[in-house]
C-alpha cells in the first residue's frame, strides 16, 4: 500500500477512535435541581451554575435585538402588574388576581416572559428620536418563598437600565427602589448577560456560547390539562443551544441503517417528556427508545438517549451519545452529482450495502477495498459503472468485529470511509 493511502487511513483512523464509541455520562443537577447543568457533546465538558444565583437574563447579542426572560428555573413567576411607568407607587400585591401571568418561550431562547407584556416591545416602546426603547410596563416577580419583587426595564441601548424593589411582608410596603444598568459589551462570548436582584450585581450564568449544547434546567411548558386543553406546567427537561438543529425519533430496536428525520430549531425539541413518573414505585422510567439527533453547524451529528433519571431527590441523569455522523447519508464524491454510500453502519451481521450512482465517473475499473486498523486490505471487490443508482451487498461475516477503513477507487475519484461490524 502506498504512503499516501497509508497516511490517510491513518488519519481516517484516528477520527474513527473516537467516532463509533458510545460515551456515557453522569451529570446532576444536585438535589432539588439546585443547579442548572450545561452540556458539550463534542469536547465532553460539563458546566454547571448554581439555579438561584440569578433573576433575569438580557439577550446581550446585539443593539438592536432585545430580549428578557426570568429564571422560571426556580420557579418564579412573572405578572404584568400595570400598562404605565406612572402606576410605579400604586403597585399593590393585594391586588394580584388583576395581574395577568407571562412566560418564557421554551421554543426559542429571544422570547422571554418580559418580552410578552402589552407594549409594542413587550415591555416598553420605542422613542424615533434618540433610538432607545423606553420602559412602560411594570411587572412583578412572585418567588417559591412568597417573596414580591416589583421590576421595570427603564431603557434600552445597547444594554439594559432597570429598576427594582422588594416588598416587605412585616411592614407591607416597597423597600427603597435598586436602580442598575447592564451593558451588552459584558461577557462578549456569552448569549445572555443575568442579574441578580439578591445581591444587586451581574452573575454569569452559562458558558460561552460555543462552548454547550444543552442545558439541563426547570422550566415552563404547555402540558396537558385533561380536558383537551392545555396549561402551563413546570417540567425538568433538556432545553438546546440555538446554534444546532435537533431530530427526534423513535427507536424501540437501536439506531436503524438510514433513519429519516425532521430536524427542528425548537429548543425544547428534547424537552422533558424523554421520562415518566411511576406511581408505582415512585422512581422514573426513562425511554432509551427515544433517540435525538444533535446536529451542529459544519454537519456533525450526535445521537443521543437517557438510560436514567433520579429525580429531585439528588437531580442525577445518564445519558449516552456517539458521533453518528459517517453512518448517516450518503457523501458526494465531487460537485458532479456522484454519490456512495454505506448501510448500515454500524453493522450487526457483518453484511453491508453499498448504495451508489457512479454513473458520472465513465471509469473502467471501479474498486472497493477494506483495510484493518493495521493497514493491511482484508476485502476487495469491483462496482459495475451503473447507469443508475444501485445495490451492492457486501457479506464481510469472515472478518472479525471491529473498525474498519472502506477506500473506494473509480479514476481519479477517491473516497475513504470508516465502517464498524459488531
Amino acid at each position: 500500500m502506498n504512503t499516501k493511502l497509508h497516511t490517510l487511513i491513518a488519519l481516517l483512523l484516528t477520527i474513527c477512535m473516537a467516532w463509533g464509541q458510545e460515551i456515557t455520562v453522569n451529570a446532576s443537577m444536585e438535589a432539588s435541581y439546585s443547579n442548572q447543568l450545561f452540556y458539550k457533546l463534542s469536547t465532553e465538558t460539563e458546566t454547571s451554575y448554581v439555579a438561584n444565583s440569578w433573576d433575569i437574563a438580557m439577550l446581550r447579542t446585539s443593539a438592536f435585538d432585545i430580549a428578557l426572560r426570568i429564571n422560571d428555573g426556580i420557579g418564579t413567576e412573572v405578572f404584568e402588574a400595570s400598562s404605565s411607568s406612572g402606576d410605579w407607587a400604586a403597585i399593590d400585591i393585594s391586588n394580584e388576581a388583576n395581574w395577568t401571568q407571562l412566560y418564557n418561550s421554551d421554543t426559542n431562547w429571544t422570547n422571554g416572559a418580559f418580552d410578552n407584556g402589552s407594549a409594542t416591545y413587550g415591555w416598553g416602546e420605542y422613542n424615533i428620536s434618540n433610538h432607545h426603547v423606553v420602559g412602560t410596563v411594570i411587572y412583578v416577580l412572585k418567588y417559591t418563598d412568597g417573596t414580591y419583587i416589583k421590576f421595570i426595564n427603564e431603557d434600552f441601548y445597547d444594554g439594559y437600565t432597570f429598576k427594582y424593589s422588594t416588598w416587605n411582608n412585616d411592614t407591607s410596603i416597597w423597600e427603597a427602589d435598586q436602580s442598575a444598568t447592564v451593558s451588552n459589551a459584558s461577557n462578549p462570548n456569552n448569549q445572555f448577560n443575568y442579574y441578580s436582584f439578591d445581591s444587586n450585581v451581574e452573575v454569569v450564568a452559562e458558558p460561552a456560547t460555543t462552548d454547550w449544547d444543552i442545558k439541563f434546567t426547570k422550566y415552563y411548558t404547555e402540558v396537558s390539562d385533561g380536558s383537551g386543553g392545555t396549561t402551563p406546567y413546570l417540567v425538568t427537561g433538556v432545553l438546546f443551544n440555538d446554534a444546532l438543529e435537533v431530530a427526534k425519533n423513535d427507536e424501540p430496536t437501536g439506531m436503524p441503517a438510514n433513519p429519516t428525520l425532521s430536524y427542528s430549531t425548537d429548543i425544547n425539541t428534547i424537552g422533558w417528556d424523554w421520562k415518566t413518573f411511576n406511581f408505582s414505585s415512585f422512581t422514573y422510567d426513562v425511554s432509551s427508545n427515544q433517540a435525538f439527533y444533535i446536529k451542529y453547524a459544519d454537519g456533525t451529528v450526535y445521537r443521543l438517549y437517557f438510560t436514567s433519571f433520579s429525580g429531585s431527590s439528588s437531580g442525577d441523569v445518564t445519558f449516552k451519545f456517539e458521533d453518528v455522523t459517517a453512518s448517516l447519508g450518503i457523501d458526494d464524491l465531487s460537485s458532479s452529482d456522484i454519490s456512495f454510500g454505506v448501510f448500515p453502519n454500524p453493522s450487526t451481521d457483518k453484511k453491508v450495502n453499498l448504495m451508489y450512482d457512479i454513473s458520472k465517473l465513465n471509469s473502467s475499473k471501479n474498486e472497493v477495498s477494506i483495510y484493518s486498523t493495521t493497514g493491511q486490505k482484508v476485502f476487495e471487490t469491483s462496482l459495475n459503472n451503473t447507469s443508475s443508482f444501485s445495490n451492492k451487498t457486501l457479506d464481510l461475516s469472515s472478518l472479525k468485529s471491529g473498525i474498519y477503513v472502506l477506500q473506494f477507487n473509480s479514476g481519479n475519484y477517491s473516497t475513504i470511509k470508516k465502517i464498524v461490524l459488531n
